[in-house]
Order: C-alpha cells, then structure tokens, then sequence
C-alpha cells in the first residue's frame, strides 16, 4: 500500500498526522462497525489570487442517508495558467487521490465517485474542460460526476479552497 507524506485536514483544520490511506482504512473499520453503508467520493477545486492558484483535494466519506466527513489537503502553486488548464489540474489531483485509495476501498467493496467541478451546459466557462475530464476519469475506470452531482468538489473542496 503506498503511503505519501502530506497533510490532511479535516474539515474543522486539524492536523491529521497520518497518511491518507492510515485515515481512510481506520475511518472505513470504524464507520462500518458502527453498521453505516458507505461511499467515498473524491473531488478538487481551485481558485485564483493574482499569481498564485489555490487548490483543495477532498475525501469525503458519505453514511448513505447519515451525513458525511472528509479529509482535506490543500496546496498553493505560483502559476498564471488559464482556465481549462486549471480545470484539468484539478482533476488530476483528484485522479491522484483516487488512485491512492482505490486498493482500501476495493478491500472493502465500496464505492467510490470521483467529482469535477465542472459545469455540464455549454453557457458555462467550465464545460470547455468537460470532454477531456470526463475522459480522463472514466479512463481511470472511475465513475464520472459533473455538476450539479459533483458536491465533493464544488461543496465540500470548494468551502476548503
């Protein structure tokens, strides 16, 4: 199981010291003893501040019909890159974390979704990203969610970034 040293929150900002997939197993052993049916959805957003791109990758940890949690990881990067460009970053970070955790979660037999903040209708900015996420996603055998559906990434990373 591959572990990586980063920093993960959660959604109040602490610290959790641990690596994701050490987070992810003992929340799944917990959650499930606790007899919750689970999902795990996977989700990235970004925004803008003059030269600097903030992105926030989410986890969140769905009791079917019980609430939520997630574990959340942010990261600065001084570019000046465009809006497709940003799009695709997020997603690849969540492709990222997906790929981290997709072993725990096959362990156990559950689902996970991986969102993108991306707006399906053509009116919006965001939907010149659509094909290429979409592709990217579903090429990594995960199952593709796009707005108004991708609330890991245009909620819960969203209020993080």
């Amino acid at each position: 199981m591959k572990t990586k040293t980063e920093t993960w929150k959660n959604l109040s900002g602490m610290i959790l010291d641990r690596p994701l997939t050490e987070l992810l197993d003992n929340a799944i052993r917990r959650e499930l003893a606790n007899g919750y049916e689970l999902k795990v959805c996977v989700g990235s957003d970004s925004h803008v501040y003059g030269d600097e791109v903030h992105y926030a990758t989410a986890v969140m940890v769905v009791r079917k019909g019980k609430g939520a949690f997630a574990f959340i990881r942010k990261e600065r990067r001084k570019e000046r890159i465009g809006l497709k460009e940003r799009m695709l970053n997020e997603v690849a970070l969540s492709v990222e974390a997906a790929y981290d955790i997709s072993e725990i979660l096959d362990s156990y037999d559950i689902e996970m979704e991986v969102h993108a903040d991306i707006n399906t209708e053509a009116d919006f900015k965001s939907n010149i990203a659509l094909k290429e996420a979409m592709g990217y996603i579903l090429g990594m055998g995960y199952t593709f969610r796009a707005k108004p559906y991708a609330f890991a990434s245009s909620s819960c990373a969203d209020s993080a970034v």
